[in-house]
């Protein structure tokens, strides 16, 4: 079994976004959904809904920005 970051993803109501991306990321999104689906038993999911999740991992596991946020709160 391959180790993802992300896991399954919630069920939450859909929120429209309009980002652009180049056609590379949109492809190894699409990859990583048909991964994210083979591990987790879930239907492959809309890439799209990936981009989220992907970011609020990338944030709370960012060391820097946890230590500059806490600094500039200070």
């Amino acid at each position: 079994m391959t180790k993802l970051k992300l896991g399954p993803l919630p069920d939450d109501k859909p929120v429209k976004i309009t980002v652009e991306l180049p056609a590379e990321l949109h492809r190894s999104l699409a990859d990583y959904a048909e991964v994210l689906a083979r591990e987790t038993g879930q239907p492959v999911t809309d890439p799209v809904k990936l981009i989220v999740p992907m970011l609020e991992r990338f944030i709370a596991t960012d060391r820097g920005f946890a230590k500059a946020r806490r600094t500039a709160s200070a």
